[in-house]
């Protein structure tokens, strides 16, 4: 995620906690402490604020959380060719790749629907390539949480091999 100022006129690299020591649990893979999922479940609904959805309405908001503890924020954006449109969950490991990172240890995604929505199948796909064993937590507005394990989602995931 870039540097840029939200406005209030915080640095929003620090708000975020981009540069912030490695979250509680992150070192232990999947195992994340509860404060670093509230404030994945946290961020991700402050993101979905800034999605671009004129045509469904299905608000999207996702934080990826990377091996160094850098948290990384995508929102879907829709587009009038329904095919260029992009989900939250993708653009927010874009974002993450982008940055330099490699390896994703968790995502939140928040969502206005009356159950907490997991990533499609393309978003599943793009986050096994840098961490199949991630947690995935689907949450919505209301406060209702599920999680799982990015490989119980996407069993036999494609993969060409090493990647690195």
């Amino acid at each position: 995620m870039s540097k840029g100022r939200d406005t209030a006129g915080n640095d929003r690299a620090d708000r975020l906690g981009i540069d912030a020591p490695r979250p509680e649990g992150a070192s232990e893979g999947v195992a994340l402490g509860e404060s670093t999922i509230a404030e994945l479940v946290q961020l991700a609904e402050q993101a979905r604020e800034s999605a671009y959805a004129p045509y469904s309405r299905f608000k999207v908001g996702a934080a990826v959380l990377c091996e160094s503890g850098r948290i990384y924020l995508g929102v879907n954006v829709e587009n009038a060719s329904y095919g260029l449109t992009i989900c939250a969950e993708r653009a927010a490991v874009f974002a993450a790749v982008t940055a330099g990172e490699r390896k994703i240890q968790a995502i939140a995604v928040v969502t206005d629907a009356d159950r907490p929505t997991p990533p499609c199948g393309a978003c599943r796909q793009v986050l096994h390539q840098f961490g199949g064993e991630a947690l995935v937590i689907a949450a919505n507005r209301a406060g209702r949480r599920q999680t799982w394990r990015l490989d119980d989602l996407l069993p036999e995931a494609f993969s060409l091999g090493s990647a690195e």
